[in-house]
């Protein structure tokens, strides 16, 4: 029996949450293949197998929280172990000192690295046990990776594979690997000037304090959003669709279709079926960025999540293939997922695979906002509350019933241009009910 504890998830995470497992005891697993996901207070990573097996025990249900170290499987890998000469005595064995320089990981031996970095080397199309290491104990680190795959193709890399044999190439190589390095981190430099992030003072010396926790949800939303600030150069584009005679529209319907179908008619609903329209004119806000390898991934499908205020936290529920959607299927559909994201019990396949997302602050209040992208999309359209106002209609000053509409988005991929005639098509859809049931 092998016991499995949880590994070494990068550097200063010492616990993590069991967010799923991907395995029940009983089953079959095969080496590498995802056992379990937990997310720390950095990010959500899957867990693969270390061994071929029969999952014996899994130590930890969802939403438990484990230590680094703590055993979370017995996997039963008694059929899978492939014989191995005897060792020599303990006793006669020379005492070796680790390298700090690079170590060349031999094709039989599995190179210690944590599961984001097995990720990432699979993510790259990369043989993990061809990458040097140099990191503590020959750990293989996400630098590691990043350094290889830069490098030279893999037919390259793989004949430079055997390990060095002379003084005179082993000199040669560390030349290389150190001119290697440098010019990497030339390019790859991170730091932001004057960013200095000070520890915070012990405010219970100025009166009582409380402390939670960051877990769960809450630190979910704190990596997206910190990575969407920093990532993303945000540009937003207000606007205001006059919604009067969709409003009126909406409610009629609801009232009529009272105990049926639309009952909980929105006007989301509405606002999705005309974004769907709009992202086919503009595909440039149906994208993701891809700033290493500096391409623009344009999606053909049209997945809209939308904001969903939980006592939890903010989660995102997705509507996948929304432009193939009637409004009324829409608003079903809006409701059935916002029921679950509240009670807690929305699928993982719930929040993934969104291309463009939606955030309406309206019901509760307020008259305007600016979201935050949802990385990695490239824009998001804020809803504040519909409200009337008096507005110039054909120089008479009328009341109106006014939806303030901010897009905020990714100035890599798109321009202000781009956003004005997409925020401006879709005023107009919004603004004409007609308009928008004939061309959606």
């Amino acid at each position: 029996m092998f016991e499995f504890k949880l590994p070494d998830l990068g550097e200063g995470i010492h616990e993590g949450e069991i967010l799923k497992w991907h395995v029940a005891e009983g089953d079959r697993i095969d080496e590498d293949a995802p056992l379990v996901d937990v997310e720390t207070d950095k990010a959500a990573v899957t867990i693969p197998s270390p061994k071929r097996g029969t999952l014996v025990s899994r130590h930890g249900q969802i939403g438990a929280v484990v230590k680094t170290g703590e055993v979370i499987a017995v996997i039963d890998d008694a059929g899978e172990r492939v014989a191995t000469p005897p060792q020599r005595p303990a006793a006669t064995s020379p005492v070796v000192a680790p390298s700090p320089e690079p170590a060349a990981i031999s094709s039989g031996s599995r190179p210690p690295a944590a599961p984001a970095t097995r990720r990432l080397a699979r993510e790259l199309g990369i043989d993990i046990n061809l990458v040097p290491a140099t990191g503590p104990g020959g750990r293989v680190t996400p630098e590691d990776v990043q350094r290889f795959a830069a490098g030279p193709a893999p037919e390259a890399q793989l004949a430079a594979a055997p390990a060095i044999d002379t003084p005179a190439q082993a000199e040669r190589s560390a030349t290389e690997s150190h001119a290697a390095e440098a010019e990497y981190a030339a390019h790859a430099a991170t730091a932001i000037p004057f960013l200095d992030i000070e520890p915070l003072p012990d405010f219970s010396q100025w009166g009582p304090v409380e402390i939670e926790t960051l877990r769960s949800i809450r630190r979910k939303v704190a990596h997206k959003m910190v990575t969407s600030k920093v990532l993303i150069p945000h540009v937003a584009h207000m606007d205001e669709a006059d919604v009067t005679l969709l409003e009126d529209f909406r409610i009629k319907e609801r009232q009529r279709r009272a105990g049926g179908r639309g009952e909980r008619l929105t006007l989301l609903a509405f606002v999705i079926k005309a974004i769907t329209a709009g992202l086919k004119a503009a595909p440039a806000f149906n994208a993701s960025l891809d700033p290493f390898k500096e391409q623009i991934i344009y999606k053909r499908y049209y997945n809209i999540g939308f904001a969903a205020d939980t006592g939890r936290g903010l989660v995102v529920p997705v509507i996948r293939e929304a432009d193939r959607m009637s409004i009324l299927s829409l608003s079903e559909k809006i409701a059935s997922l916002a029921d679950a994201a509240r009670a807690g019990t929305l699928e993982s396949a719930d929040l993934r695979g969104g291309t463009f997302t939606i955030t309406n602050v309206g019901p509760l209040g307020g008259t305007a906002l600016i979201p935050a992208v949802n990385y990695p999309e490239v824009a998001i359209l804020g809803m504040g509350r519909a409200q009337e106002k008096p507005v110039v209609r054909d120089g008479q000053i009328v009341i109106r019933k006014m939806l303030p509409l901010t897009l905020a988005f990714d100035h890599r991929v798109a321009d202000g241009a781009d956003a004005a005639r997409f925020v401006t098509e879709l005023v107009r859809m919004l603004s004409d009910p007609h308009a928008l049931l004939l061309e959606t």
